[in-house]
């Protein structure tokens, strides 16, 4: 079995790596669900816009469900810390996605204006929602977030829902729904046509400018108005976790220490910025394939960028910096971590293969002409 230094690592690597297929897969049906009032005109339309995602939306789920379990099971004090702070906020999630399965399978049931209009609304929280408040809660973290242990290890959340609405955080969060709607219209300019695919592509130009416009600005505030945090203490990466066995202390501009000591860090910014002016170039263009996948790309970037920055932390303290939870002292035991690690060798390649056998054998445009020939058993 791997040393428990590097399996922290690997585990820091395949959360993010989770979140970032959470994002890119999951992400693209929450954009269509943005994008469905505005680039939907009609019901037709909109039924079309809907039948993108609809076979699909409930797989990449699993994304996000395997993300969430294993944070909880790599990341346990993260968890149990995170869950009690963001509590109304998570909340707020949840009460969100519900609109979407039933919104997915009810909408179109019944043949009433006002009943498909009222779904269609719902199916606009539920893709909008999500991004925005995640977008916010890695805002708070590259603030620090109220929260201390006590001697037992008890966590206890001292701040308020609204502080978290604070203006850096608002940024982060327009950054993330900017660019989740971006990679979902990007995602429509490959299943659309006509009327839909210029609104779509319309929406790709402008929530990708606005991606890049609001990631520089987040970069830029962070850098000069934000202080960090470092661990001041030596740190045994192989000891058991513990996150008061340390000292913190919080610094101008410490969030970017990790781009000095490994220059070679520099290059995760550079992607978000790159994938964002690739996908943008694609969708002008009209090369919607390219487009996604520079849109995908930029997306590893940007929240690559707040990996970097905030490594080894993982939820930095502001009340005390102590307390802060990181990759090293934040952890399972040795053998969970090994275990996982089994679990996850075999199981996500079978996910990645399935997935992507899905999306191959249901590609292709869909058009009036499908909802018109399918009207019982569309979406």
């Amino acid at each position: 079995m791997l040393d428990y230094e590097t399996l922290k690592f690997i585990w820091w690597l395949l959360v993010g790596a989770l979140l970032l297929g959470f994002a890119i897969m999951d992400g693209h049906d929450m954009g269509v669900g943005t994008l469905l009032p505005f680039a939907g005109k009609n019901d037709t339309e909109r039924r079309i816009m809907i039948n993108t995602v609809g076979p699909h939306w409930d797989g990449n789920q699993v994304w996000f469900i395997t993300a969430g379990g294993a944070i909880f099971a790599a990341w346990p004090l993260v968890y149990a810390t995170a869950f009690s702070g963001f509590y109304w906020a998570m909340l707020a999630v949840l009460w969100a996605l519900f609109f979407r399965p039933v919104g997915f399978d009810y909408r179109s049931k019944i043949e009433n204006p006002t009943w498909r209009k009222t779904w269609d609304w719902g199916l606009f929280v539920g893709g909008v929602v999500p991004p925005l408040i995640f977008g916010v809660a890695f805002g708070n973290l590259l603030q620090g977030v109220p929260f201390h242990f006590d001697d037992t290890l008890r966590s206890y959340y001292t701040g308020t829902f609204w502080a978290l609405l604070n203006p850096f955080a608002l940024l982060t969060g327009v950054v993330s729904s900017a660019m989740i709607t971006a990679h979902g219209a990007n995602y429509l300019m490959i299943r659309t046509e006509g009327d839909v695919y210029r609104r779509v592509r319309t929406a790709s130009l402008v929530f990708g400018t606005l991606t890049l416009a609001a990631f520089a600005a987040a970069g830029v505030w962070l850098a000069n108005g934000i202080h960090g945090y470092v661990i001041t203490s030596v740190i045994d990466h192989n000891a058991l976790p513990n996150p008061l066995d340390k000292t913190v202390v919080t610094q101008a501009g410490a969030w970017l220490n990790n781009y000095s000591l490994y220059p070679a860090t520099k290059l995760v910014p550079a992607i978000g910025f790159a994938g964002g002016l690739l996908a943008i170039a694609a969708a002008w263009f009209n090369k919607p394939l390219t487009a996604f996948v520079s849109s995908a790309l930029g997306m590893l970037g940007i929240i690559g960028t707040a990996g970097v920055s905030l490594f080894p932390f993982i939820m930095p303290s502001s009340s005390d910096p102590r307390s802060s939870l990181t990759v090293w002292d934040s952890v399972s035991s040795h053998m969970t971590l090994g275990l996982m690690l089994g679990a996850t060798v075999i199981f996500l390649p079978l996910i990645i293969v399935y997935t992507s056998w899905a999306y191959k054998m249901m590609s292709g445009k869909v058009t009036e002409a499908f909802i018109k020939a399918n009207d019982k058993s569309a979406y």
